[in-house]
């Protein structure tokens, strides 16, 4: 029981460190569309360089996080030596990105865009590799059950992040974009001294022997690898898109583009951090139940409530579009027409999160390197084809279409190795609702006031879930009893993990309700 006690503190640690601070990383989007106007093409250079450092991120630590968590409790594996050879190894191949960064600054600039700001290029490319570095001593302390320090560096960074963006955009009536960059390196070459503790742990405490240390490398690098494929593959899917378009773009605005549909599918992150928290929440609900008698009614179920509560979330966001369009500065309000796309397109990464635990559980992960690859694959051609003539819209649609296949690939192949009774034809009827009632907010928002329009669609979005409250209750009673019992089990492991955070207590929320 005190274990269970401990759990749920550091859960509800890690987990309001999280939210809160994506909560206020999120306020920097409409400082940032306010103060940088579109036109200027500044929050396209942002939306870019973000892009290129989401990339690198996850090359420069090339597994190494998850490998570290693998090895250091291994009972064969020396604890200190495993962090001490993970930290050097990092470390060293941050160090060598950051030379090769400045020594090639000029070409690498050029080939980018950036041949008159090489600034912007060094700086985010420093900061990304500080942050790998980071990344390492981050894991020690959750491994040494530190979430207060943890979270404390955490929501330290961000505090200073935003408090010097809005001493130089408001106090001091800032527009230039690359001080977004320069306080990032900041704040983030900062937290590295808190780490000065951690640091020296890893560097004076227990190390492997020369030849302990090339066994321990070539373990860790077999079984990193694949972690790194599919984390590249993972990240192009979101990343691609905004990469590629300044190259392919034929307008010369090129960055005011971007930085339109970067700031308007801020919008749409709503749906993104949604699908996170379900990840959050049903990792250990799958694993946990596998042995379960009725495991694949409940995942089955889990399915089920995941499609409702993103529907519903989607018909609220473009319900409330008046409201929420705020968000961003009014220059940058063109680009709302992609927000339902892009978030139609984050349910479907939802729901094939949701289907690829077939080859988790029967210990065939390759079949998920496959499906995102080749969704990474089908982005990547349709922006290529039709960017250049159709501008962002077909950004959008490319991630559609880019999670949509992975999606279908899934199902399909899943149902030969793994079949699960999906409530396929329960689901359909949702989305067709859904379909309707997005169709008829779209007009609602067209051609009423904003007030009335809102009126409107609270009425619809009522209407939608009166309709889910309705199907339930004429559910036979052994459907009820199952999904119930699924509901009552994935709640429980939601509560009792680890990786829970804010927004899954959100999700659970609306379970309850």
């Amino acid at each position: 029981m005190a274990s269970l006690k401990s759990l749920a503190k550091d859960t509800a640690i890690y987990g309001m460190s999280s939210i809160i601070g994506r909560f206020l990383n999120y306020l920097l989007v409409p400082l940032y569309t306010a103060k940088i106007s579109a036109a200027s093409g500044g929050y396209g250079v942002i939306t870019n360089m973000y892009a290129y450092t989401a990339l690198i991120l996850v090359i420069l630590t090339y597994g190494m996080e998850t490998t570290f968590f693998r090895f250091v409790n291994k009972e064969e594996e020396n604890s200190e030596k495993v962090y001490h050879t993970v930290l050097c190894m990092v470390g060293t191949t941050s160090l060598l990105f950051i030379a090769l960064v400045f020594l090639f600054i000029s070409p690498l600039s050029n080939l980018m865009g950036y041949a008159d700001h090489p600034a912007y290029v060094w700086t985010m490319f420093v900061t990304v590799a500080i942050d790998a570095f980071q990344c390492i001593p981050f894991a020690y302390l959750r491994f040494k059950k530190r979430p207060l320090k943890f979270a404390a560096f955490k929501l330290l960074f961000i505090g200073m992040n935003i408090l010097l963006n809005i001493v130089y955009y408001v106090f001091m009536d800032g527009h230039d974009v690359g001080y977004a960059f320069y306080i990032n390196l900041v704040c983030t070459a900062s937290i590295t001294f808190c780490f000065y503790k951690e640091i020296i742990e890893g560097f004076r405490g227990e190390k492997a022997s020369w030849a302990e240390t090339k066994v321990l490398v070539k373990k860790m690098l077999g079984y990193s690898w694949p972690i790194l494929v599919l984390g590249i593959a993972g990240i192009l899917n979101q990343t691609a898109d905004k990469i590629l378009f300044p190259y392919i773009y034929k307008g010369a605005n090129a960055h005011e583009q971007l930085g339109i549909y970067g700031a308007a599918s801020k919008i749409a992150m709503i749906m993104a951090m949604i699908t996170q928290a379900f990840r959050y929440a049903y990792e250990p609900f799958v694993f946990g139940n596998a042995k379960e008698k009725d495991n694949r009614k409940m995942y089955a179920s889990a399915m089920k409530y995941f499609v409702i509560f993103t529907l519903l979330a989607f018909l609220v966001v473009v319900g409330y579009m008046d409201l929420l369009r705020h968000i961003i500065g009014r220059d940058y309000w063109e680009g709302l027409n992609v927000v339902p796309i892009v978030m139609a397109a984050e349910i479907m990464m939802g729901v094939y999160f949701n289907l690829s635990f077939w080859y988790k559980l029967i210990d065939k992960t390759i079949w998920g390197a496959y499906f995102s690859g080749i969704g990474c694959l089908v982005l990547i051609a349709i922006n290529l084809i039709f960017v250049p003539q159709y501008g962002y819209i077909a950004c959008a649609w490319a991630g559609f279409a880019g999670y949509g296949t992975a999606m279908v690939l899934s199902y399909i192949v899943g149902q030969k190795k793994y079949p699960i009774d999906y409530p396929v034809k329960d689901i359909m009827i949702y989305v067709v609702l859904a379909i309707v009632l997005f169709a008829g907010m779209t007009q609602v928002n067209k051609y009423l006031s904003p007030i009335m329009a809102l009126a409107a669609n609270t009425v619809l979005i009522l209407i939608c879930h009166e309709f889910r409250s309705q199907s339930e209750c004429i559910a036979n009673g052994l459907t009820i009893k199952a999904t119930s019992k699924s509901v009552n089990s994935f709640m429980l492991h939601s509560r009792t993990n680890l990786n829970f955070n804010k927004s899954s207590f959100l999700f659970i929320l609306y379970l309850d309700f």
